[in-house]
C-alpha cells in the first residue's frame, strides 16, 4: 500500500449535487449514513437520527461536509449494491487500471462495536490490478455552524468542535486539506485498508485502528446479524426480494432504544427542486402506526411491531389521552417540542431553500391520527398481544374525545399550511377510531358506552356519504362539499369503510384513474395525491407523484377485482411498473418527479410500508 498526501480536490467538484436516487443507506438502528454511488458519505447525523449533521453535502455542496473514498483514473464507472440479505453496502469502481471496491457498514454486532459509540467502517480493497483511491474527509459539525480543530496522530485524525468530536482511525497518512484531510492511496491486487470513523467525546484521543483481522470479523459479524434478522421474515411470495429490501430499510429507520421509526432519516430534501417544500422527517408520526403494525405483523416481525406500539403508548401519554388533541408526531425519544427553524446559511439541495430542521406541523390538529393509532392497537390485539386494562382505558378516552370533536376542521393527512378544512380522510379515520374501539369492546367483552359510540360512528358514516360525495364528479372528494379529488380516499376499502364493489367506490376509482389533464390523478400509472392548483396548501410550487398513493391504488384495485376481475391485472401491472421506479438498490423517496427522479426525503418509511402491504395483499389475491 502506497500513500501520497495531496491537496488536489476530490473527484467530484464541490458545486454539484448527485441525484437523490444515487444514494444507498447504512445504519445501526441509532442513526444512518447516506453513501453516494461515487463513494461519498454526504449525509450523517451523530450520534442519532435527529442530532445535528456532521456530513451534509446533500444540503450544501460547498459547506455541508463529506467523507469520500473514490477511485482515481480514466474511464471510471461504478456499481453499487447490497451484500445479499444485509444492509452492508458495496460500491465497486471499474477503471482502465483495474477494479476497486469500498464496503461500508455500521457495526451492530461484533468486536468493532462499542456501546454508546456510533461507528462507520469503510473497507477499501483492490480487486484487480493496481488502483489508486482518493480519500477525503471534511466534517462540518452542527449543520456546518460549528468550526473544528483537526489533530493528526499516529492512529489517524481527530476532529474536535466545542460540543462534538470525531475520530478517523486509519493507517493512511492523511494530509491537511482545508477544513479536513485528504490523501491518495494505491493498493495492489489483493491489498486492503480499513478506515474507522466514530464519534468521541471532545478532547478524547483517536480510537485505535482496526487490524485486517478485526475488520474482517466486524464485516462477518454484521453480515450475520442482518441475515439472522431477515430470516424471521415469513413472506415467500412473488416479490420476495423487494419485500426483503423494504423490511431491511425499515429496520434501519428504527431507533432501537425506544422502538420509534423515523419517517425518513433526512431533512429538507425538496419535493420541488428549487422550491420551499422542504421538511424535516427525522421524527415519528402517529399516522404511521397502523401501517407499520400491519406491515411488520404480516411478514413476521412481531418484535418490531411490539416495540413500536410500546413507543406509541408511552409517547402519546395514554393515561391522559382524553384531555386534548393528540400530538401528531414525536421525537424518537418521545419528546414533544419539535420547534421548526431554518438554516439560512445552507443553500439547500440544488438551491432548494429554506433548509428546515424541526417540524412546524407538530402542533397541527390532524384528526385522522386517532384512527391510525386505534387501528394499530386493534391490530396488535388481533395478531400480537391482547389489549391491557390501562391501554383500554386510554382507548376509551380517545374515542370519547373523537365523538365530541370529529366535526372540527383540521389540517388533514397532508399537513396543509393554508388553514383548517373539512377533509374527508380525517372524517374517515375518525370513523375507523370508533369502529375499531367497538370491535375491541365486543371481542374482548370490555366496558364501553357502545350505544353512544355506535351513534357517533353512524353519524360520521352518514356525513361522509352525504357531504364527502360529489354527484358532479361521481367520486368521493377531498373536502366536504368540494369537487377536488384526493388519493387518500383510496383508503376507504382498505379500512373496510365501504365495500370494494360499491358503486360509489368503483366510480371514484374510475375518476382517479383518469389523467390529470382529464381531471384525474394518475399519470402513466403514477398517482398524484391531489391537484395542487385546486387545493389550499399555503405553499408555492409543484410536486411529483406520491409513491405511497400509487401503492394505495394497487390495493384498491386489488380489492375491486372481487367484482371487476380485470382490475386484478391492472393492479399487478401498476405494482410491477412502480417497482421499476425504485433506485438501483430498491429504495424509494417520498415522490417521483416528472423525469422519474426521486424527490423528497429519502428513503421514506411510509412508501416501503405501503409496498409490503400491497405485495402481501396482491399476492394473496392472485393465489386465490
Amino acid at each position: 500500500m502506497d500513500t501520497a498526501p495531496t491537496a488536489d480536490p476530490a473527484q467530484r467538484t464541490d458545486d454539484t449535487y448527485r441525484p437523490i436516487e444515487d444514494y444507498g443507506l447504512i445504519g445501526d438502528m441509532h442513526t444512518v449514513a447516506l453513501v453516494g454511488t461515487d463513494g461519498s458519505i454526504d449525509w450523517c447525523c451523530l450520534p442519532r437520527f435527529d442530532a445535528p449533521s456532521v456530513f451534509a453535502r446533500l444540503l450544501d455542496a460547498e459547506k455541508g461536509g463529506h467523507f469520500q473514498i473514490a477511485l482515481r483514473g480514466e474511464n471510471v464507472t461504478t456499481k453499487q449494491f447490497y451484500w445479499p440479505e444485509t444492509n452492508v453496502l458495496v460500491t465497486r469502481f471499474l477503471s482502465d487500471d483495474g477494479v476497486g471496491e469500498v464496503r461500508d457498514f455500521m457495526p451492530v454486532a461484533g468486536r468493532a462495536s462499542e456501546a454508546g459509540r456510533r461507528q462507520i467502517v469503510r473497507m477499501v480493497r483492490a480487486v484487480r490490478g493496481a488502483v489508486t483511491f482518493r480519500v477525503a474527509c471534511r466534517p462540518a459539525f452542527d449543520y456546518a455552524r460549528a468550526g473544528h480543530e483537526t489533530v493528526r496522530t499516529e492512529r489517524g485524525v481527530c476532529f474536535h468542535s466545542d460540543e462534538q468530536a470525531l475520530s478517523l482511525a486509519t493507517e493512511i497518512d492523511l494530509a491537511p486539506d482545508g477544513d479536513g484531510v485528504a490523501a491518495d492511496v494505491t493498493l495492489r491486487e489483493g491489498e486492503s485498508t480499513t478506515l474507522l470513523l466514530r464519534d468521541i467525546d471532545p478532547g478524547e484521543g483517536c480510537a485505535p485502528t482496526l487490524s485486517p483481522e478485526e475488520a474482517e470479523r466486524a464485516f462477518r459479524d454484521t453480515v450475520q446479524f442482518w441475515r439472522d434478522w431477515l430470516s424471521q421474515c415469513t413472506y415467500t411470495g412473488r416479490w420476495r426480494e423487494e419485500v426483503h429490501r423494504s423490511a431491511l430499510a425499515l429496520k434501519l429507520l428504527t431507533y432501537e432504544p425506544t422502538g420509534a421509526i423515523v419517517a425518513a432519516p433526512t431533512c429538507s430534501l425538496p419535493e420541488d427542486v428549487g422550491g420551499e417544500r422542504n421538511w424535516d422527517y427525522r421524527y415519528t408520526w402517529v399516522r404511521d402506526a397502523a401501517f407499520t403494525l400491519y406491515a411488520f405483523l404480516r411478514i413476521g416481525f412481531t418484535d418490531e411491531a411490539r416495540d413500536f406500539i410500546g413507543f406509541l403508548t408511552r409517547s402519546c401519554q395514554l393515561d391522559t389521552a382524553g384531555e386534548g388533541p393528540l400530538q401528531i408526531m414525536y421525537g424518537i425519544d418521545g419528546c414533544t417540542d419539535l420547534t421548526e427553524e431554518t438554516l439560512d446559511h445552507l443553500e439547500g439541495y440544488r438551491g432548494s431553500s429554506p433548509v428546515r430542521i424541526g417540524n412546524g406541523a407538530y402542533d397541527q390538529l390532524q384528526l385522522d391520527i386517532y384512527g391510525e393509532l386505534i387501528d394499530a392497537i386493534y391490530l396488535h390485539d388481533k395478531y400480537g398481544v391482547p389489549i391491557s386494562y390501562e391501554t383500554w382505558q386510554s382507548v376509551r378516552h380517545f374515542v370519547n374525545w373523537v365523538c365530541d370533536h370529529w366535526r372540527r376542521a383540521d389540517e388533514g393527512v397532508w399537513e396543509v399550511r393554508g388553514g383548517q378544512q373539512q377533509f374527508v380522510y380525517s372524517k374517515l379515520m375518525c370513523w375507523v377510531a370508533v369502529d375499531r374501539a367497538l370491535r375491541l369492546s365486543r371481542k374482548r367483552s370490555l366496558p364501553a358506552p357502545e350505544t353512544e359510540w355506535q351513534q357517533c360512528r353512524d353519524a360520521i358514516y352518514a356525513a361522509i356519504m352525504e357531504k364527502g360525495w360529489s354527484d358532479e364528479r361521481q367520486a368521493f372528494t377531498q373536502q366536504f362539499g368540494g369537487d377536488t379529488l384526493d388519493a387518500s380516499t383510496l383508503m376507504m376499502p382498505l379500512v373496510r369503510f365501504i365495500s370494494p364493489g360499491d358503486r360509489r367506490l368503483l366510480s371514484t376509482l374510475a375518476e382517479t384513474l383518469k389523467s390529470p389533464d382529464r381531471g384525474g390523478l394518475v399519470s402513466n400509472g403514477l398517482v398524484y395525491r391531489y391537484n395542487v392548483e385546486e387545493t389550499e396548501e399555503g405553499l408555492e410550487g409543484e410536486e411529483g407523484t406520491f409513491n405511497i398513493c400509487t401503492f394505495w391504488l394497487v390495493e384498491a384495485l386489488t380489492r375491486a377485482s372481487a367484482v371487476e376481475p380485470e382490475r386484478l391485472e391492472d393492479a399487478r401491472l401498476i405494482f410491477e411498473q412502480m417497482l421499476g421506479y425504485s433506485n438501483h438498490l430498491g429504495l424509494y423517496a417520498e415522490e417521483t418527479g416528472t423525469h422519474g427522479e426521486a424527490l423528497g426525503n429519502f428513503p421514506q418509511a411510509f412508501t416501503h410500508l405501503a409496498l409490503i402491504s400491497a405485495a402481501y395483499n396482491l399476492d394473496r389475491t392472485l393465489d386465490g
